[in-house]
């Protein structure tokens, strides 16, 4: 037994290349087509031109992480239709070109969201936090979004001025900024102006419409997953809890469940990320690995401290609120039923979510937000010490 170890890969222009990724005993690559608008179809060329990239440096492309979902898909509105089929037709092409699992979101407007990217640590390493008092003082002070307050307690409103008038103008300005920041290896920031108009969009859109949504749009392209060989895997919330008023329907168990109800087969399931699922205090991370083993594609492993107030602070990778022995054991524990009956996805592809800004990389400051070299090779190794001691003590 031993997990697929994969590593975060955002393409040419990375600052990280295959060939040191290569050093950090990763043997897969999680990679997307950032150039491609979203929406629009991935073609065979292109996806081949990537692979070929990737395996030219004894590296295989291992998961797609992400095959966006267009935001006219999540609203059901416009040209969704024809969106959806574009999508189809490139889980068709990946799978042509062997590329056989694909991870996806379904978070309106926002990806993974955070408040402060430089928060020391306590090793002199910088890690992430999400607080709500901050988000809530953007929202209500910065953005002023209309009605906002009406999505806050008066404790969470207290708080939210009390923390924006004790802030200057350059921690203002760097709060907009790390909010604003856009999706993941997009190279894209929202404006004030956009976020509202986004959010507007959504205004139709409530907790049924995007349940609905989603369960409609699962129903269309698992059946052309499964034709193509793919496998998909949707991320939860991060953090999973609403934002700005929008829904968010990947944030707990009920949530997981009714999404792998909505289509029985296993080309519908779960990217299991314990932080984004560790973020939230209702969640039991031991007891969601045990529950939806046999629907996990693909495994996101890093920890976060968290309060019942919804704040997080990213940890290392052993440390923080996730029993990360116990999700670990219970996801080897699935993959050895996998081999024990020649499944095809006994691989479970995992790799070491974020990891710490940390020594050398530092002094360079060009990495996405926990994506740099050093924190996330500690991450691995130590995550690969982890697995191997469980592994052997279940032979």
């Amino acid at each position: 037994m031993a997990f697929e170890q994969t590593w975060r890969w955002y393409g040419p222009h990375d600052p990280i290349s295959l060939r040191e990724i290569k050093q950090t005993g990763s043997t897969g690559i999680v990679n997307a087509l950032h150039q491609i608008p979203v929406g629009e179809v991935w073609t065979v060329d292109e996806i081949m031109k990537r692979k070929n990239m990737i395996e030219a440096e004894g590296l295989s492309w291992s998961v797609v992480e992400s095959l966006p979902v267009h935001e006219n898909i999540k609203k059901r509105s416009k040209n969704f239709k024809q969106l959806i089929e574009n999508y189809k037709i490139s889980l068709k092409n990946l799978g042509s070109c062997g590329v056989d699992n694909v991870s996806y979101n379904f978070m309106p407007v926002l990806d993974w969201s955070r408040t402060d990217l430089t928060v020391p640590f306590r090793d002199g390493s910088i890690t992430t936090r999400f607080e709500m008092k901050a988000l809530a003082a953007f929202d209500l002070f910065v953005l002023k979004r209309p009605n906002a307050e009406q999505g806050y307690t008066e404790k969470q409103r207290t708080a939210a001025k009390e923390y924006y008038n004790s802030i200057d103008e350059d921690h203002k300005n760097k709060l907009s900024q790390v909010v604003l920041l856009g999706l993941p290896g997009s190279g894209d920031t929202f404006t004030p102006e956009k976020l509202l108009s986004s959010f507007e969009e959504y205004k139709e859109v409530g907790d049924a419409e995007l349940r609905t949504n989603l369960y409609e749009f699962l129903r269309e392209v698992i059946p052309a997953a499964e034709e193509s060989g793919v496998v998909m895997g949707i991320h939860p919330d991060d953090p999973p809890r609403p934002l700005f008023g929008l829904p968010r329907v990947v944030s707990n168990k009920k949530d997981l469940q009714q999404i792998i109800d909505a289509v029985d087969s296993t080309a519908n399931g779960i990217t299991f990320c314990t932080g984004s699922l560790g973020a939230g205090y209702f969640n039991d991370c031991v007891d969601l690995a045990q529950t939806f083993a046999h629907r996990v594609n693909f495994i996101h492993l890093r920890n976060v401290s968290r309060t019942d107030d919804g704040d997080l602070v990213e940890e290392n990778h052993l440390d923080g609120d996730v029993d990360m022995f116990g999700v670990v054991k219970a996801l080897l524990l699935e993959q050895k039923k996998r081999i024990d009956k020649g499944r095809k996805d006994r691989r479970m592809p995992m790799r070491p979510d974020h990891g710490h800004l940390m020594l050398d990389d530092q002094k360079k400051g060009v990495f996405y937000p926990g994506y740099s070299l050093y924190g996330r090779m500690r991450g691995l190794a130590e995550l690969r010490g982890l697995e191997l001691g469980i592994a052997r003590s279940l032979q």
